[in-house]
């Protein structure tokens, strides 16, 4: 007797089920996507308990005739592929054929759809079409999908609480409403209305409607293009932060992907302006000829393969570093916290603060004129537009923070961070450009090392070299240096040598020079660095905001802390109640 059989169609649809739709989400995210493909400019999802008692999409798209419809709920039955050559150019987001018959198959569903004022009514049960039948004629296509995975008990109990599914549900509408705003999505459960869309294209309105007021107006569009990608979208200043890489949303031809090279790509062009840990909010629209993808790799169609990525990568960390470059990214604090108590300031240097006192010019303050940077060699770019205003130096606080006034508010400057930026901007430029200015020891340094980590400071000791450090294996385990940069932080040269010591001993298997010397350069600066509670003169102050001004980013410590804060002049006198 053969023991080989073919199965029959509805346990193969369960089994197919089985990698389609794992969650509530994963139906939701099938019939969402149908109804995009079917070009429809408005869609509701309704559920009820997050989704494990019925989903419900309607639609107002193109809809099916009554052979479509019945053959909609078989497996392999698409409009959007008709040969092979199709699949290396699709340009709908649904394209297998598999996400109907295997929703059916572990659900009851009702579906209703029309068609040239014909409407056609099917009812399927476990896979099985129990009802087929006219009904009301509504542009578009309703289905309703009831208690999910009734026939599967094992994976119905392997759903998760209600909470978390609804979680799941609405994170994915809110990516696929960035996709799309030219679509009305209005998302409810249990009738309470939670996610409600305009759909007139505006995607910074989308942005709003899921992050609120405070995010949309701290995004910055970004919009650029080469020979074959065209990009644009909206990436959050500095200010506005997540814990997670989740709120980085790309989209691929109106398709939500996600791709671990994109993500490191964004999250590296915000390095030293967003602290480690934090991450930006992005919502960027990638379009592409779709010959150069392949959606065809994951059954969610989630990831995504480029034949040009390097390209794409190169186009996405340029748009995104001339945005934050040429983008007044001071953070203005609005609507402070009243303060319950505090410590009694020591005051420095104490000069009038009242703003009114102080003459200003009538106008506003206008960006500087283009001319060449007075700084160091390190930066001797043009300066095109002002990233830190005129400001007036009254004195310093804790002897931390330098106080300073203009005729717009009143700013902070924490001066470790801002010298810590300068320091680094300088160190970082040595580092790529070394010249021969040296300085001979009058004491050597010897550096004792076990030797294991001599043997690993040996293998890597061109990297000392090529920075101009003089060093030479002394002994078993040990090195000499005899002369150093003149751009080590004068008296604690040992002390920084020993720390890139410290630092090529961390040294891994993917070593980048690139970072190599960014950590370097970060590492030195906050030991160059003056510190808090050391005292400036107002002289000082000035010099350092001068320094801190000409730093390609002077808004951000180079560990991403911010450097300058703002208190707007309205804000002042809305907290004294001098204005309402």
């Amino acid at each position: 007797m053969a023991k080989i059989h073919i199965m029959d169609e509805i346990l193969s649809n369960k089994i197919a089920a089985g990698e389609v739709v794992e969650k509530c989400v994963s139906v939701v995210k099938e019939l969402v996507e149908n109804s995009i493909d079917a070009h429809s400019t408005e869609i509701k999802i309704e559920l009820i308990e997050a989704g494990t008692k019925q989903i419900k999409v309607v639609d107002n798209g193109t809809g099916m005739d009554e052979d479509d419809a019945l053959t909609a709920f078989q497996r392999h039955a698409t409009s959007k592929l008709l040969d092979e050559d199709d699949l290396y150019r699709i340009n709908t987001l649904g394209f297998r054929g598999e996400a109907l018959p295997s929703i059916a198959s572990v659900s009851m569903i009702t579906l209703k759809t029309c068609v040239d004022n014909i409407g056609t009514m099917i009812t399927i049960n476990g896979g099985k079409i129990e009802k087929q039948e006219k009904c009301e004629a509504r542009k578009g296509t309703s289905i309703e999908v009831n208690k999910l995975f009734y026939n599967t008990p094992a994976r119905l109990k392997h759903l998760n609480s209600l909470n978390s599914e609804l979680s799941n549900i609405i994170d994915y509408i809110n990516k696929i409403a960035l996709s799309y705003p030219n679509i009305k999505f209005t998302l409810s459960n249990n009738d309470k209305v939670i996610l409600n869309t305009a759909g007139d294209g505006n995607l910074l309105k989308v942005i709003n409607s899921i992050y609120g007021i405070e995010v949309a107006k701290n995004m910055i569009e970004v919009n650029t293009s080469n020979d074959d990608y065209e990009i644009n979208g909206y990436i959050s200043k500095p200010i506005i932060s997540r814990a997670n890489r989740n709120h980085i949303i790309t989209l691929v031809n109106g398709r939500v992907v996600k791709n671990n090279e994109l993500n490191k790509t964004i999250v590296d062009s915000y390095h030293t302006y967003i602290m480690e840990g934090k991450f930006p909010i992005v919502v960027l629209n990638i379009n592409v000829d779709s010959s150069l993808i392949d959606v065809n790799i994951h059954p969610t169609k989630m990831d995504i393969k480029f034949s040009k990525m390097d390209g794409l990568k190169d186009i996405i960390s340029e748009v995104i570093n001339k945005s934050l470059n040429s983008t007044n990214l001071i953070q203005t604090i609005e609507n402070p916290k009243p303060i319950i108590s505090y410590e009694q300031p020591k005051v420095v240097v104490q000069q009038e603060l009242e703003l009114e006192r102080v003459e200003y010019p009538k106008e506003e303050i206008k960006p500087l004129i283009v001319e060449e940077s007075k700084n160091e060699e390190y930066n001797n770019e043009k300066i095109e537009v002002e990233k830190i205003p005129e400001l007036y130096v009254c004195g310093s606080v804790f002897g931390t923070y330098i106080v300073c006034q203009n005729n717009i508010g009143m700013y902070l400057i924490d001066q470790h961070a801002a010298k810590e930026r300068i320091n680094y901007e300088l160190y970082l430029y040595k580092l790529s450009n070394p010249d021969n200015n040296i300085i001979d020891m009058l004491f050597p340094i010897t550096i004792e090392l076990p030797l294991n980590e001599f043997i690993i400071i040996k293998e890597h000791i061109d990297l000392l070299k090529n920075m101009n450090i003089n060093i030479e294996e002394f002994g078993m385990s040990s090195f000499i240096i005899k002369s150093h940069p003149i751009w080590l932080p004068k008296g604690n040269e040992e002390v920084a040598i020993r720390k890139i010591i410290d630092l090529i001993l961390t040294i891994k298997t993917n070593f980048s020079l690139e970072k190599f010397n960014d950590k370097v350069a970060a590492t030195l600066a906050c030991k160059a660095s003056i510190k808090a509670n050391d005292a400036l003169s107002i002289e000082e102050m000035e010099n350092l905001i001068d320094d801190l001004r000409k730093c390609n980013n002077p808004y951000n410590c180079p560990h991403g802390r911010p450097t300058i804060i703002n208190f707007t002049k309205y804000e002042l006198e809305k907290m004294f109640k001098r204005a309402i």
